[in-house]
């Protein structure tokens, strides 16, 4: 890496929220506004951090934004699953008002539109470089399964406001496998031309299902059985690629290096940067540095995989001198889940780990171990007591937040779900988002207050995914639990009817657009 550094432009820092400025303090008319490095982790539970009570695991680089910044107890991602997550985060919205956001296909056309304001848009205003690293699962191209991966794509992340992106275009376990970089397929092999199908599978191309002696690196525990890449089973079918294909145990380290170039690059400009971590998303087969580091087996060590790729980042911030002024915020797209398509042994080998922590539930669920996550933030400049905080806050609320730290106007009608909470990231403001919308894979809704949570009934008649093993929350009858009771065990709904009524209120209001925390 290169060393030496230039000090980031001096810039007013204006139309700040009150409270963030109760927190920066008055300090002269101009503040130097911060670079801003979003790490969004997959599928790493509320437990599966050391800084979170896990014994199974040493995660120091984790461990060092917590010690010296803000570790949240009470933060949550917008939905129990990846797509509706990273839509919520990236345009303020939530997903489920449209019917077009749930899990996506690898050959998905763009469900965030060009036409929509993202949180990339809105650094751009203030005059950020930016860039999106990593899983992307938003969707490529004007409709799904239309795209010509041989070609540059008509629709991609330079439309949603990133100067720059290296991303999956879905996760590890779609096809296509192979990094887009700025709209056109990376290390393109035009000997070797990409086809794409959710279909149906291409002549004489071998699948999991039917050549499982093929998967040498990973064999399926349900479904992942179609198309063979790098001797793991997908879903969907794939030709081609060649020399554009990835391979699994080097997933992190592109993307880790990419975004070390990028903020060495843009060291002398503010940057914002979406750093979207496959780990600890299945297929689980971390680099081979990090076998046989941790008891958990393939599981384990994508988490400590995770780990390491947060310690390059914040080893570039310390040797380009960027670390104190750049505001870090890490967190899940969505709980955990243990067993979800690959034989990697993750149930087994858990020895006494709970990835959910004491939270009921998991990924895909309508309870506390689906959305609630591990938040941290962290920003030395500002941030000089480290703190634990009980405070309520949602990733639903970002875009707005970040728009009032760096002085940018959301156009009317955008975010429109995304409230300006920075006071509570900052640790300035230790009141509770009154109210966040949790939603379930199949579109439950739940309303969580500081002490109650109620899950809306649905006709959903599983109470476990059994493919998952993950207890999923759903009922027939309404359900509110007394949030000062840990884990969600018993329902009260009979008992506190006005309670019951209360919420239910909430959640009406909140779908029609006629309540507002302001």
């Amino acid at each position: 890496m290169n060393n030496g550094r230039i000090g980031i432009i001096t810039l007013a820092l204006a139309s700040v929220s009150n409270a963030v400025c109760a927190q920066v303090g008055n300090r002269g008319e101009e503040q130097e506004l911060p670079n801003v490095i979003l790490i969004y982790a997959d599928d790493l539970g509320y437990g599966d951090l050391e800084c979170y009570g896990a014994c199974n695991v040493h995660t120091p680089n984790v461990n060092r934004l917590a010690e010296h910044g803000i570790r949240f107890t009470n933060g949550y991602a917008a939905a129990s699953t990846s797509t509706p997550s990273r839509y919520s985060l990236l345009t303020g919205e939530y997903a489920w008002r449209r019917n077009d956001t749930g899990i996506a296909r690898g050959d998905a056309g763009m469900i965030v539109k060009p036409w929509q304001y993202t949180m990339a848009d809105m650094f751009k205003s203030a005059g950020y470089v930016t860039a999106a690293l990593g899983k992307w699962h938003l969707g490529l191209g004007e409709k799904t399964g239309c795209q010509d991966w041989n070609a540059p794509l008509p629709a991609a992340l330079g439309d949603l406001g990133f100067d720059y992106s290296y991303i999956m275009a879905a996760t590890a376990d779609r096809v296509p496998c192979v990094f887009i970089e700025n709209g056109k397929v990376a290390n393109y092999d035009s000997s070797s031309p990409i086809y794409v199908s959710y279909e149906k599978n291409f002549p004489g191309e071998p699948t999991g299902k039917d050549n499982p002696e093929l998967l040498y690196n990973l064999r399926s525990s349900h479904g992942h059985d179609q198309s063979i890449v790098n001797g793991i089973g997908r879903i969907g079918y794939m030709k081609g690629g060649g020399k554009a294909l990835w391979k699994d145990e080097n997933i992190a380290d592109s993307i880790t290096a990419h975004a070390i170039d990028f903020i060495q690059k843009h060291k002398d400009e503010r940057f914002f940067m979406y750093f979207a971590t496959n780990d600890v998303h299945v297929p689980r087969f971390p680099h081979p540095r990090f076998r046989g580091k941790n008891k958990m087996g393939l599981r384990g060590e994508a988490i400590i995989q995770f780990d390491w790729s947060v310690g390059q980042l914040l080893e570039t911030l310390d040797e380009l001198g960027l670390t104190e002024n750049t505001l870090i915020i890490l967190s899940s797209d969505n709980g955990p889940v243990v067993d979800d398509g690959y034989q990697d042994r993750a149930e087994e080998l858990l020895n006494g780990h709970t990835p959910a922590g004491a939270l009921r539930g998991g990924k895909y669920s309508t309870f506390e171990g689906g959305t609630r996550v591990p938040v941290i933030v962290h920003w030395p400049r500002e941030i000089r007591v480290p703190q634990v905080s009980e405070v309520i806050v949602s990733q639903i609320d970002w875009l707005a937040s970040l728009a009032s730290l760096v002085g940018a106007k959301i156009p009317s009608g955008s975010a429109p779900d995304s409230y300006d909470r920075m006071g509570n990231l900052l640790g300035a403001d230790d009141s509770d988002r009154p109210w966040v919308i949790e939603h379930a894979a199949n579109n439950t809704l739940s309303v969580r207050t500081r002490n109650w949570k109620y899950i809306e009934p649905n006709d959903d008649p599983r109470t476990i995914q059994k493919t998952t093993n993950t207890e999923l929350g759903n009922s027939s009858e309404p359900q509110l639990y007394d949030m000062t009771v840990e884990g969600e065990r018993e329902n009260v709904a009979t008992r506190y009817p006005a309670k019951v009524f209360e919420l239910q209120s909430i959640l009406r209001q909140v779908r029609n657009r006629t309540i507002s925390i302001r």
